[in-house]
């Protein structure tokens, strides 16, 4: 079966690489009308050429987050059909003891993970209502459901917090026709966050990692793509508030 998104509106966050970038485009191929968002110029100018309606914008900023919703909104000439809560990592901190992590640095990585989410989905909330329809998906992370591979607290914590808001805004907005599921990767080596993150391990945890891994192998941002894929189509269509991990198996 080919999923026809043709004539669909669909908005990514943190768009530019990685997860984001396979998600966009896989949604192009289908015939839908892409905008992403991120910080990454180049990056956003890279997926641009190739058909994504990219715009710089810092989701830190909840006033900029909402106004690139309004933005899309008026520029497709209605609601948003498809949210993917995409953008999130950490920051590029790495771990320390619980006793050294600044108020800061923990609050950063909750508003890039959490905060931005939260932005993206209370802005698109109010046209998908009166539309009675759509589909929202967000990326949480293997770390929303049991400890996280990169150490850092504020990490876990945010995916944590995320998978609940997710859980929530099932029950909230079902009712109007809203649809709201995530998607939990595994390790993937998919940006420089993760490359960075792989090479600080020795050969041996390395080694580790994907043997706890029923596949025997990492995945792709490719393969992360197509569960978003499917949780936003009709296939899904009653599915609602469940995190689907896509982790090869552990």
């Amino acid at each position: 079966m080919k999923l026809d998104f043709t004539g669909k509106t669909i908005a990514v966050s943190g768009a530019s690489i990685g997860f984001g970038r396979a998600i966009s485009l896989m949604f192009k191929e289908a015939g839908a009308t892409v905008y992403g968002c991120d910080i990454r110029d180049a990056d956003l100018a890279a997926i641009g050429a190739l058909g994504i309606h990219a715009e710089k914008v810092d989701l830190t900023d909840r006033k900029a987050g909402a106004e690139w919703i309004r933005r899309v909104e008026a520029t497709a000439g209605g609601p948003i059909d498809v949210l993917v809560c995409n953008a999130g990592g950490v920051a590029g901190q790495t771990p320390k003891p619980l006793e050294e992590v600044e108020d800061a640095d923990f609050n950063r990585i909750l508003e890039i993970n959490l905060g931005a989410a939260l932005t993206l989905c209370r802005a698109a909330a109010p046209g998908m209502k009166a539309a009675r329809q759509g589909a929202i998906v967000t990326i949480t992370s293997g770390a929303a459901l049991q400890a996280s591979l990169t150490g850092i607290q504020a990490y876990c914590s945010a995916k944590h917090a995320l998978l609940g808001l997710t859980r929530q805004l099932a029950h909230e907005l079902g009712p109007h026709g809203i649809r709201v599921n995530s998607v939990a990767p595994g390790f993937v080596r998919t940006n420089e966050a993760t490359e960075k993150q792989w090479a600080s391990y020795s050969e041996e945890k390395q080694r580790q990692i994907v043997q706890n891994v029923a596949l025997k192998r990492l995945g792709t941002a490719e393969e992360i793509a197509k569960a978003v894929f499917f949780l936003a189509s009709d296939l899904a269509s009653f599915v609602n508030g469940q995190i689907l991990s896509v982790d090869g198996g552990k």
